[in-house]
This record gives C-alpha cells, sequence and structure tokens, in this order.
C-alpha cells in the first residue's frame, strides 16, 4: 500500500465539493418525489391514496421499498464492523433469509392481505378484542419510533467521522427532508424514494468493494490476511446460547428476529398491501431475497477488505475514531479520498439507507395511530379528508419526535447490535402474540394479554440488564504494530458511544486475560440470563408469548376451535414442507376443527364491528336459529352477506385470495 493513509499521517481526508453536492444531490431528489406526487395526486387525496398508494402498485418497486426499508444505515454501517471486530461467521444469517421470506410470503401476509387491514393490529381486535390492539399497536409505536433515532444517527455518525460536518445538522437535515416528503408525498413518494435510494446503495456498496480491493492488490489478498489473523471463521456449532453468534443463534434466531420484520411488522405488511393482487404481494416479497443476500454478502466482502485493510494498525486503538460504527466511513475516505466525488457517492450511499427506513417508519406509524387510536378512541366517524389530513400531521409530529429521540441512540453502541436488540425486545413479543393468534386457536384474550405482557417484561430485563452488567465478548486479537507512533497527535472526536465501545473493549481484553480470577467471582443467578446471545431476543419472546398465552388460555377458558374464523387462523400444516404433501385424512385433525373451506366466500371484516358482534357473527354461521348481531336478530340463512346487519362489505371491490401456494 502507498504512504498518505490516515494511519502513516495520522489525518483524515476530507469532502470535497463535489462530494457535497452529490450528498445534497440525493435529499434534493428525494424531496421532489414527494412533492412531484403530491402534486401529481392532489385530486386522489384521499385515505386509501396516502397510506395504501391506491393498492394498484407493481410489484419491483413494492420489492425494492421493502428491501430499502430495513437494509438501512444500520446494515450498511454494522455489518462491515461485524466482520472486522469478530468473524465471518456471520454471513450465516443469509441463510435465515429463505426461512423468513417464505414464511411471510406464504403464512402471515395472506391473513393479512385477505382481512384488508390498514393497520396490522386490526388482525388483534378481530382475534382477542380491542384491548389486545392497542397493546399491540403502541408496542409497535415505541419500537418504531426507538429504531427510526438509530437509523437517523448512524448515517450522521458517518458524515461526521469522514468530513467533520457537524452530527446534529446532519441529523436535523435528513430528518426534516425525510419527514417533508413522506407527509406530503404519501405512500407512492415513499415507494419510489425508496426504489431510487436502493440504487445508490448498491452503487456505493460497489464502489468501496472493488477500489478497496483493487488497494490491497485483489481481493484474494484481503480474504489471505483475514485468515491468517483469525477472522475467517466458516462455521461454529456451538448449542450454547450465550455464544453471541453461533450457526444455530444466526439461522433459528436470525429467522424470528427477521420474520418479527418481514412478516408482522406495519411497515412491510403495509407495503405488501398495496399491490392489487396477493399473488402480487407474494412475489414483491419473494424478489426481496436475492437483495437481501446481495446486501449482506456485499457488506460482509468489504468488512474482510476493511480488516486487512486496517490489519496492523487498529484504528480505534490509534486513536482515529472512536467507535467501530465509524470504520467504514475511514475506510472510504482512505481508499477514495483522492477520487473525487466517490466519498459523496458513499455517504449518498447510507443516507439513502436512513432516508428509506425512516419515511417507511413515518408512513407506517402515521396508519396504526390513526387506525388504532384517532379512529378506535378519538373520532370514529372521521370524515376521508380530516382522516386524511390527521395521518399527515402524525407523520409531520412524528418526524420532529424522532429527532428529538436521536440523542439515545447515541448512547447505545454498537449500531448493528443495538438495532438487532431491540427487534428482539420489541418485535419478538408482537410476533409472539400475532403467532398465537394465526396458529393456535384455543388462544383467547386473555392468554394474548397476559403473554405479551410477561414477553415484554422478560425481554426488557434481559436487554436492560445486559446493557449494565455488559458480559464479556471475547474478540480476535487487534494489532497496532503498524501505526506511526510517530505522530505527536492522534485526535479522534470523543462520543458516548465511542467511550462505551472502548470501555467494552478493556473488559472483554481483562477478562480473556485473567481467567483465573474471572472463574472465581460469584455470579447472580440472573446474570446467565444477560449473557444470552441478541440473537436469540426474538426467539425466546415468542416462546415465552406462545406458553404463558396458552397456559392461561386454557386456565381461563380456552376458545373452541371450532367457534373461530377460520380467516383468522393461519392453516399451517397445509403450506409447510413436508406436512403439505400428507393426505387429506392426516392433515384433517391437524386444522384442529377449524373449517377453511370457503372461508374467503363471506364479506371481509371490518373494524366497525365490535368484538361482540364478531363473536355473535360466528354464533349466527354455527348456530341453526336466530342470534342477535348489534341491535338486530337475524334469522339462520345460506350465509355471510353483505345485507346481513352487523357485517360490513369488503372495503374494496377486489377479491379475496387462497393460501394456495405451499412452502
Amino acid at each position: 500500500m502507498s504512504e498518505g493513509y490516515s494511519f502513516q499521517t495520522g489525518k483524515r481526508n476530507t469532502f470535497h465539493v463535489v462530494d457535497y453536492v452529490i450528498f445534497a444531490g440525493i435529499l434534493v431528489i428525494s424531496a421532489s418525489i414527494g412533492v412531484f406526487y403530491a402534486i401529481r395526486d392532489r385530486k386522489k387525496n384521499n385515505l386509501r391514496q396516502f397510506l395504501m398508494a391506491g393498492k394498484d402498485m407493481n410489484a419491483i418497486p413494492v420489492a425494492l421499498s421493502l428491501l430499502a426499508s430495513f437494509m438501512s444505515a444500520i446494515t450498511l454501517l454494522g455489518t462491515p464492523a461485524e466482520m472486522y471486530n469478530f468473524t465471518t461467521v456471520y454471513w450465516w444469517i443469509g441463510v435465515s433469509y429463505f426461512f423468513v421470506i417464505a414464511a411471510s410470503a406464504h403464512i402471515f401476509i395472506p391473513i393479512f392481505y385477505n382481512l384488508k387491514v390498514t393497520s396490522a393490529y386490526e388482525y388483534l381486535e378481530y382475534r382477542f378484542g380491542k384491548t389486545i390492539r392497542t397493546a399491540g399497536s403502541m408496542t409497535f409505536v415505541v419500537q418504531m419510533v426507538l429504531y427510526m433515532s438509530i437509523v437517523l444517527y448512524a448515517p450522521s455518525l458517518a458524515l461526521n467521522a469522514v468530513t467533520g460536518f457537524t452530527l446534529w445538522g446532519s441529523v436535523i437535515s435528513v430528518g426534516v427532508v425525510c419527514t417533508l416528503y413522506t407527509t406530503i408525498g404519501g405512500m407512492k413518494a415513499v415507494l419510489w424514494t425508496d426504489t431510487f435510494q436502493i440504487g445508490m446503495m448498491f452503487a456505493g456498496l460497489f464502489a468501496v468493494l472493488i477500489k478497496g480491493s483493487m488497494v490491497l492488490g485483489g481481493f484474494a489478498k484481503a480474504w489471505e490476511v483475514a485468515e491468517r489473523n483469525e477472522r475467517i471463521v466458516v462455521y461454529d456449532f456451538s448449542p450454547d446460547p450465550s455464544v453471541r453468534h453461533s450457526v444455530w443463534s444466526l439461522v433459528i434466531g436470525g429467522f424470528f428476529t427477521w420474520v418479527a420484520v418481514y412478516g408482522t411488522n406495519q411497515a412491510q405488511v403495509q407495503r405488501a398491501c398495496t399491490c392489487p393482487t396477493l399473488k402480487k404481494a407474494q412475489l414483491a416479497i419473494w424478489i426481496n431475497f436475492p437483495g437481501l443476500c446481495l446486501i449482506l454478502y456485499v457488506c460482509c466482502l468489504i468488512g474482510i477488505v476493511l480488516y486487512a485493510f486496517y490489519s496492523t494498525c487498529d484504528p480505534i486503538r490509534f486513536g482515529l475514531v472512536s467507535a467501530s460504527d465509524q470504520l467504514l466511513p475511514l475506510f472510504v475516505m482512505d481508499v477514495l479520498g483522492n477520487i473525487t466525488g466517490l466519498p459523496g457517492l458513499f455517504v449518498a450511499c447510507i443516507f439513502s439507507g436512513a432516508l428509506s427506513t425512516v419515511s417507511s417508519g413515518l408512513n407506517s406509524l402515521a396508519a396504526v395511530l390513526l387506525e388504532d387510536v384517532v379512529k378506535s378512541y378519538i373520532a370514529k366517524n372521521l370524515s376521508e379528508g380530516r382522516a386524511t389530513l390527521v395521518s399527515k400531521i402524525i407523520a409531520l409530529v412524528l418526524g420532529v419526535l424522532c429527532l428529538g429521540l436521536t440523542y439515545v441512540a447515541s448512547v447505545l453502541g454498537s449500531v448493528l447490535q443495538a438495532a438487532l436488540s431491540l427487534f428482539g425486545m420489541i418485535g419478538g413479543p408482537l410476533l409472539g402474540v400475532f403467532t398465537l393468534g394465526m396458529v393456535f386457536p384455543w388462544a383467547n384474550k386473555w392468554g394474548a394479554g397476559i403473554g405479551l405482557a410477561t414477553s415484554l417484561i422478560m425481554m426488557f430485563w434481559i436487554g436492560i440488564g445486559a446493557q449494565v452488567q455488559k458480559p464479556p465478548q471475547p474478540k480476535p486479537p487487534t494489532n497496532i504494530t503498524g501505526c506511526n507512533w510517530n505522530l505527536t497527535t492522534t485526535v479522534a472526536p470523543v462520543t458516548v458511544s465511542g467511550v462505551m465501545s472502548s470501555i467494552s473493549t478493556v473488559a472483554t481484553t481483562t477478562a480473556s486475560n485473567v481467567t483465573t480470577v474471572a472463574t472465581t467471582l460469584e455470579r447472580s443467578p440472573d446474570y446467565y440470563l444477560y449473557t444470552l446471545s441478541y440473537l436469540w431476543y426474538s426467539a425466546t419472546a415468542v416462546l415465552i408469548v406462545v406458553v404463558v398465552g396458552l397456559i392461561f388460555s386454557f386456565i381461563t377458558g380456552h376458545t373452541r376451535a371450532s367457534t373461530v374464523d377460520p380467516r383468522l387462523i393461519c392453516p399451517i400444516f397445509d403450506i409447510i414442507f413436508p406436512f403439505c404433501f400428507l393426505p387429506e385424512c392426516i392433515r384433517k385433525p391437524l386444522r384442529f376443527g377449524v373449517n377453511h373451506e370457503g372461508k374467503y366466500d363471506r364479506p371481509s371484516l371490518s373494524t366497525k364491528m365490535t368484538p361482540g358482534e364478531l363473536k355473535a357473527g360466528e354464533q349466527y354461521r354455527h348456530s341453526s336459529g336466530p342470534v342477535q348481531i348489534g341491535i338486530h336478530t337475524v334469522e339462520k340463512g345460506n350465509g355471510l352477506g353483505a345485507d346481513n346487519p352487523g357485517f360490513d362489505p369488503p372495503p374494496y371491490t377486489e377479491t379475496a385470495e387462497h393460501f394456495g401456494t405451499r412452502l
């Protein structure tokens, strides 16, 4: 390698004017897309257009939006840092993506799509009642606001590290632009800006990988250096749940972590439901799989090149940066800094990831708060125009709130682990309550409520305990023999997250060097809970909800499977391999008395119906005499028609589609 890199000079390259122009360009283009759709669709200014893009979107932009929404700046910054600090075993999480996509497309999304919901939490009211719906939606609001704060902070940290541009100035500029185009342009603006931004992400990643490999003399050279220094670990089959990353935690734990995102998260469900048919929604989800793998593995390869480049001088120990999440921006300025425009392309790539995630989050939060709070508790008969206005105001207010909460993100340390831990701690219990409702027909509202509460309490106990106790996480060694120690100063910006990272590194080193002392320390019984790998959080949360939920459902009087509306239950053994190939005489008992035949011939459920009316409707379906539905006494007929009191007709004109496709 030539002279003049940061670990040789102690100085970091900075942006040129062209780089700033490129960065500003993505903000202008993103805002322009929002303005374009606000003007073009001004005559279609209704709720369905704002929140659901008119339900006529092509599968391609929906797929790219789904991909961009959660493959954010956190993945782009965190995955290379993971390769640098730990080992390549993390790439096993890509295997889990296949099962995540399959489960999302064929188990969860068909139920949401055929119910024609705007908020995914409408399902919880149909299944368990209004209280559980509200609890679920409020839990989601907390999760997404915190997650968006992390996502906003991550690229701002990157920009601060490579250019010295004010950290909070970048947070505010990106937050304001994102809030602007989401508020005025609605779902269509979000989908098309995501499509543009995913292109920027790929362009930036490939530029960094190709140029970095060239500097090192080829990727094979980088691999050789990483392998020699204990970074290449093909597999680790340790069954110990305290092992941070193993094949089991990455494939199984990763599945539960990411299916909570793709299967039941409002942001993803809402996007999938913008497609005109279920088949197109499923196609959009499946298109994600190669995209997810491509982003993951390109980031992993960049991490290997990153490690090889700094293999003889750790920038953190040398003082060039203060946190692992600043490593990739430093590397970019070292290898691309002399090429005008490419650093700007990289930062545009990082900020594109952030913009796509925050815009998707704001739109989904507007949908949830409008449907689950405003319409349910405050203004039940809100007109179409006022509902659209309220949803825009909600998006605007949440954008401002998200900006304020970025300070919380600044003290969380590693952005990748912080984000995935958040998915597990909050998204896991939500996945659990949806799973309880869709797979276990005996569950009732008491089981769902107690299971959700127990899981949230346990996961926050474990997650916060892990942050406080900080169990040691052994890392492969780093080297500083190649640093230029003749320099008088190497000053790095000091941040709270950097201090936390340094403390963690010291703790890890101390623990590994003084093993005899560590083994003699007495640990409290709950300490071992805190050593649980963050990748097991979501799986643990789902297990708690299901087990506790079923126990309390049977204690309080379980629901008879035959009385549950089959549209709310997934016939899972008719879908998953190899059960779907069993003969009907075997599969029928595995439906546990739920009759799925002709279930989509009935009208769609509606949020205007109370749980009592829903229950009455089921009595109507199964009884042979008159049943009280709402204020009406209804005689048993040939089925539930649109003219039957207490049952609303489908809100849209398209017909429901069957689960059909098998896994």
